[in-house]
């Protein structure tokens, strides 16, 4: 009985020494699994991923594809533009040149119009100073004889115009004679009507020299051919 159980006793001594040290190393190669298998949790989780970004891909590059022509036309429609926004800033710098061009020949012409105007005028003093008749000694110590005129005030009276055509204006030139007094104020007669003085009679100019009355701004004014430029005003006594 003894050996037997003594037998029995070494029995399980054995069993245990295989036993523990199996299920030792079975927990040791569980634990060791465990971490295996969660990493390879997120390789399963990262291939949908994957195969999404691969989808898309091609997508993408469709429409960079799809964009790449329409950029292209772009490009081209302002290539096109630029000759165009060329050629129409060309044409309005033309139109900026033309257009000063114009201002500098009105410029000219109306430089050149007051030059010949000028050259005008100088040529009819000339004319006239050529054309002035010649005094007698005589005739200038009458013209001093003359006392001086007695002006009178800026009157209203008006000529018709059916009787200023047929009597007056250029056309129609006359000699005062000598002045007379009327009603204290130097006077003269022609063409149906007196005339008073406004202003004193200009120097150089004679009672006896062809003379003529013209409407000029409103009023009434003695002319002189022979010194052109000089007028002196005078109105209409009714």
């Amino acid at each position: 009985m003894k050996h037997f159980e003594l037998l029995s006793a070494g029995v399980l001594l054995i069993l245990l020494g295989t036993v523990v040290p199996t299920f030792a190393q079975e927990r040791h190669e569980e634990q060791a699994q465990a971490p295996k298998q969660e990493q390879a949790k997120p390789e399963k989780q990262t291939k949908p991923v994957q195969q999404k970004q691969q989808k898309q891909q091609p997508q993408q590059a469709k429409a960079q594809q799809k964009q790449q022509p329409q950029q292209a036309k772009a490009q081209q429609k302002q290539q096109k533009a630029q000759p165009a926004q060329a050629k129409s800033q060309q044409n309005q710098q033309k139109a900026q040149q033309q257009a000063k061009g114009q201002q500098q020949q009105q410029k000219v012409q109306q430089q050149q119009q007051k030059v010949q105007q000028q050259q005008q005028a100088k040529a009819g003093q000339q004319q006239g100073t050529s054309q002035r008749p010649q005094r007698t000694p005589q005739a200038e110590s009458k013209q001093r004889g003359e006392p001086a005129l007695r002006l009178s005030a800026r009157g209203q009276g008006r000529i018709p115009d059916d009787r200023f055509r047929s009597n007056f204006g250029r056309g129609h030139e006359f000699r005062i004679g000598s002045p007379r007094m009327v009603d204290g104020y130097s006077r003269f007669q022609y063409g149906g009507f007196w005339f008073g003085f406004v202003q004193p009679w200009p120097d150089g100019w004679y009672y006896t020299d062809d003379v003529y009355i013209d409407y000029v701004d409103g009023e009434y004014f003695l002319f002189n051919p022979y010194y052109p430029g000089v007028r002196i005003a005078v109105n209409v006594v009714l």
